[in-house]
């Protein structure tokens, strides 16, 4: 039998990718579109935990296709690096921009955001490119502002080869505390923790808070 690591992944398996080609918005959206996936309306948790949250006006980091960006504040907005992701985003009537787009634009205004969400973005990312994205968009975060990462257990990383860092509850927390933000609140969605191993859509939580007011 294979050995696996921690967090599921066969030493044979590939790790890593380019996360800002055409290709990964495709496997996004072939995925997305997946027919049991709109049969069984597998997002309607994810949608009630985000709204349950509220955010406020989110600046959604690396927003992907828009199927977080749907379900945040109506003033909310997306960036993101991949431009085929930006393009579909936008087809779909959300505010989705590049990242050069999104700082020559009017909402890159210092402390006008609510919250920062980074749903499954850190784990594509070595630990140091993680602090450095985050922190680019910290300024635009109000003072006392939420950011919440969203990060896949194990099932979940060991089915993306494009991810290049397990992290869980203690690595979030890391970055966190890397950047000054205060973690708040940590737990496991939709399930306990040791569905991780198994479920591919159980994610960790982490809602962070940012100092000031």
């Amino acid at each position: 039998m294979t050995p696996v690591d921690r967090t599921g992944r066969r030493p044979e398996d590939p790790v890593g990718g380019d996360t800002a080609d055409a290709g990964y918005a495709e496997r996004l959206r072939r995925l997305e579109g997946a027919w049991w996936k709109r049969l069984l309306d597998v997002q309607a948790p994810y949608r009630w935990n985000l709204r349950r949250l509220a955010l406020g006006r989110t600046l959604d980091v690396g927003c992907g296709l828009g199927r977080n960006l749907r379900n945040l504040g109506p003033d909310s907005v997306g960036v993101d690096h991949n431009s085929e992701s930006v393009r579909i985003a936008q087809q779909r009537g959300l505010r989705a921009y590049t990242v050069a787009d999104f700082l020559a634009s009017e909402h890159a205004i210092p402390g006008s955001f609510d919250s920062l969400l980074l749903a499954h973005v850190v784990e594509h990312l070595p630990e140091p490119e993680a602090e450095r994205a985050v922190g680019r968009y910290l300024p635009y975060l109000r003072d006392g502002g939420w950011v919440l990462f969203i990060t896949p257990q194990e099932r979940g990383y060991a089915c993306d080869p494009t991810h290049v860092r397990f992290c869980g509850f203690p690595e979030v927390t890391a970055l966190a505390r890397s950047l000054g933000l205060t973690v708040q609140r940590q737990y496991s969605f939709p399930f306990p923790r040791f569905a991780g191993r198994l479920f591919p859509y159980n994610e960790f939580n982490v809602l962070t808070r940012k100092p000031g007011a």
